[in-house]
This record gives structure tokens, C-alpha cells and sequence, in this order.
């Protein structure tokens, strides 16, 4: 049934967001990788076509409410009205709150829960349509507060209250919505992070694998499977829940 459906993943020009790009792809889905950059989508457009995949690449701010709109219906013109959506866009702007600007602040809240209201308002309503649609939301296991995070902290919590509410109103349409909150995962993000705090970088994974009962780091691989699953036929009953994919039962 996925054949033919088509799949928005968002900040899916590296990393997680790249990663389930290509996963749904192979999955039969029809994907628009959508960023910032239109140009930095190539590479994950590239790899989809190159095993037979259909892609797009879209450029957009997602916390700009017209380039939203044009984006959703750049996509459905050209690849088809969309049913699935992954709001994975994220940036982090890290501090301890007496040093955190405004700035910092209101950037972190622009990306995350601005934007994934934005796509998911302007998405949904193809999956009213359709009367069918998959939501996925992507928090974190900083939703449960960490150290220099306040402002992620506080938006990836915001995501999970999101998320349930869009299950609630949206669920007589047949569409669901779940959420994410992934642990340790290597990527570009966490990379940042090791050299924020000065820390080489694989003594940094190698002590962060040390905590986690699965005795190793998460990879983008292993969210873009549970969002595979999320978004599948079978999943159909699954909605309002927060996954946390972390290796372990706390997070």
C-alpha cells in the first residue's frame, strides 16, 4: 500500500532526517527531502534514484509560514499529495540558561515546534483528504531536561504534547501521530556537541556507549526503522505514543 504514497521528511539533507529519507524510499514511498538548502538535498535525492527511488528536493525555512505553504504545494503537484510526514528538522543552540541569549532561544523554538506546526497544518489537510496520514514528530531524551539544553529541552517536551493532541483531533481521519525521542545517536548533531565541550570525539561515543544497556551508540539507521514502522500499514492502531529509541528503558 505504500506504493504511490508520498512522504515528507523534513531536515533530510544529513543525518537522521537522510536517513529515513531513504529508508521510506525503499519502503515504496515517494519522498520530498526538504532543508534549508535545497542544494545540500542533492546528495540524498541522488541516493534514492540511484536504487530506483523517487525524490525531491525542496528548499524551506520551516518556520516561514509562506515558504511552508509553497513548499507542501510544490510537493503535491509534483510528486503527488503527501500522506506521510516526518517533522525531523532541528537545530540546537546550546547553553547554560544565565548565558543563553533570546536569540538562542527563540531559534530553537522557531525550527522545532513552530515548523512542525507549520508542515503538519499545512500537511494535514491532504491527509483529511486522503482520510489517511501518518505523523511523526521527532523529541528527544533531552524532553526529560538536560544540562545546557533548557530551550531544546523545553521544545522536544513540546513536540511529545504536540503529538498527542494532533492523535486526538486527527485520529476519526485516519491519521496517526507518534513521537520519537531518540537517545545517544551518532551524528553530525552529537559531533557538534563533543566539540562544544571540548571532548575528542570517539572518547566521547565510547563513554556515552558505556551508559546504554544495548552497549553501543544508537546510529540514524536505527530511527529511521522505527519510523518506518510508525508510518506503516500495520501501525494503524499505534498513535500518541513517544518511542524513546534509546537502547535501554531509561532514557
Amino acid at each position: 500500500m505504500t506504493q504511490g504514497r508520498v512522504a515528507i521528511v523534513t531536515g533530510a539533507a544529513r543525518g537522521i532526517g537522510a536517513a529515513t529519507a531513504a529508508r521510506l524510499a525503499a519502503d515504496g514511498f515517494a519522498v520530498a527531502v526538504l532543508d534549508l538548502d535545497e542544494a545540500a538535498c542533492k546528495a540524498t535525492v541522488d541516493g534514492i534514484e540511484s536504487t530506483g527511488g523517487r525524490a525531491l528536493a525542496v528548499g524551506a525555512d520551516v518556520a516561514d509560514e509562506a515558504a511552508v505553504a509553497a513548499a507542501v504545494e510544490r510537493v503535491a503537484a509534483d510528486l503527488g499529495a503527501p500522506t506521510v510526514l516526518v517533522n525531523n528538522a532541528g537545530v540546537t543552540r546550546d547553553n547554560l540558561l544565565f548565558k543563553m541569549t533570546t536569540d538562542d532561544w527563540d531559534t530553537v523554538m522557531n525550527v522545532h515546534l513552530r515548523g512542525s506546526f507549520l508542515m503538519t497544518r499545512a500537511v494535514q489537510k491532504h491527509m483529511v483528504e486522503a482520510k489517511y496520514g501518518r505523523i511523526v514528530n521527532l523529541s528527544s531524551t533531552s524532553a526529560l531536561g538536560n544540562r545546557g539544553q533548557s530551550n531544546y529541552s523545553t521544545a522536544k517536551a513540546g513536540l511529545q504534547g504536540f503529538t498527542k493532541t494532533l492523535a486526538i483531533e486527527l485520529g476519526k481521519f485516519g491519521i496517526t501521530a507518534n513521537c520519537i525521542a531518540p537517545g545517544f545517536i551518532v551524528s553530525d548533531m552529537t559531533r557538534a556537541t563533543a566539540e562544544r565541550i571540548g571532548e575528542d570525539w570517539d572518547t566521547y561515543v565510547a563513554a556515552r556507549a558505556a551508559q546504554i544497556p544495548v552497549a553501543r551508540a544508537g546510529q540514524v539507521e536505527d530511527i529511521a526503522h522505527t519510523v518506518s514502522f510508525l508510518v506503516s500499514e500495520g501501525a494503524g492502531f499505534v498513535s500518541g505514543q513517544v518511542i524513546y529509541v534509546a537502547g535501554g528503558p531509561k532514557a
